[in-house]
């Protein structure tokens, strides 16, 4: 059957329609998904209202876990091992008010994930919004934990006190690590910033799984001109709940001063010729092997553009002197709760 002509406005038609549909489909599936976990939690609460004061053993939950497999054939989630995770979820949980919303907007796979590898309250806490509010697979939630984002962000030094508004300081903050591990790539331990480029973007899919999974790449070796000269930002990403463009500076040594005036002027380019209508001021990351934490500090005090100085390993161990090193639980609760 030949098709008739389509107007031209027919193609945004489509893409309209079919974004419709996967909101909708979207919606469904959180609504469907938030039953879920309730319906989970509200077994774990029956039986743990059960089970206090009486001698309730094993036998209990597997005759419940076999009882509710006939009744409901069709239904899967009702095994013995999963009827004690609900025991678990509703004991972890029933005592913290801030949390119990939260578990309810990610899938229960998500949710056992965290509850069996955090055991931190605030830790449990930043993993369950950034799953909420960046859509992390389960895949990219793990890998997310085994780097220790959780420690790597809330270490990260920046100057956005000073150079962001308000609204958009504590998102950039969640943003920008203080470390980022790159244990997909092969690369020889002297290895130079040219290498480590085409490396990254060789694996490009994991590179940005590795920077927070909610960038997109723009380019490489990216070309400004100022004056009839031409300058090249190493890596340029665009992060997609900030609305801006992200200046990489790939440097395989200690991080050094100059780097953030070199990083100023690549921002003002980008601010000036590149940023689009409704975008945010650009933000730089100055990525280097090693930095001095307070070097960093006194390189960014009279800094006026946002930029963050992280360090790469190709491993995923957090040094030891920084392990102690994190906020107090009340400066970390503030974080999240400026961050949604």
């Amino acid at each position: 059957m030949t098709l008739p002509d389509l107007p031209e406005e027919y193609g945004s038609l489509l893409i309209e329609v079919r974004e419709r549909i996967r909101a909708a489909q979207y919606r469904a599936l959180r609504a469907v998904n938030k039953e879920l976990v309730g319906l989970y939690w509200d077994i774990g609460r029956l039986i743990v209202g059960r089970q206090a004061g009486d001698t309730w053993g094993k036998s209990i939950i597997q005759q419940l876990a076999g009882d509710l497999q006939k009744e409901f054939p069709g239904i899967k989630g009702f095994s013995v091992q999963n009827l004690w995770y609900m025991r678990q979820f509703y004991m972890e949980y029933h005592g913290s008010e801030k949390l119990q919303p939260l578990v309810g907007e990610i899938s229960w796979s998500h949710n056992l994930v965290i509850m069996s590898r955090c055991k931190n309250l605030l830790e449990r806490e930043f993993y369950l919004r950034m799953t909420r509010k960046f859509g992390w697979s389960k895949n990219v939630l793990i890998h997310q934990i085994e780097n220790q984002s959780y420690e790597k962000t809330l270490l990260g030094q920046t100057n956005f006190d000073r150079a962001l508004t308000p609204e958009l300081r504590a998102q950039a903050k969640l943003a920008v690590r203080d470390e980022y591990t790159f244990d997909f790539l092969e690369l020889s331990e002297a290895h130079s910033e040219r290498e480590l480029e085409r490396a990254l973007i060789g694996r490009v899919e994991e590179f940005l799984r590795a920077m927070g999974g909610i960038f997109a790449f723009v380019g490489s070796q990216f070309r400004l001109e100022v004056e009839e000269k031409e300058y090249f930002i190493d890596l340029l990403l665009f992060h997609r709940r900030l609305r801006c463009l992200v200046a990489v500076e790939l440097k395989i040594g200690e991080f050094q001063p100059e780097f953030v005036g070199k990083m100023q002027f690549y921002l003002t380019a980008l601010d000036r010729q590149e940023r689009q209508e409704g975008e945010h001021a650009p933000i730089g990351i100055i990525l280097c092997k090693e930095k001095n934490r307070t070097v960093v500090e006194y390189a960014l005090q009279s800094s006026t553009s946002p930029i963050g100085v992280a360090t790469y390993r190709t491993v995923s161990e957090l040094p030891r002197e920084l392990r102690d090193q994190l906020p107090d639980p009340e400066e970390i609760a503030r974080l999240l709760e400026d961050g949604e």
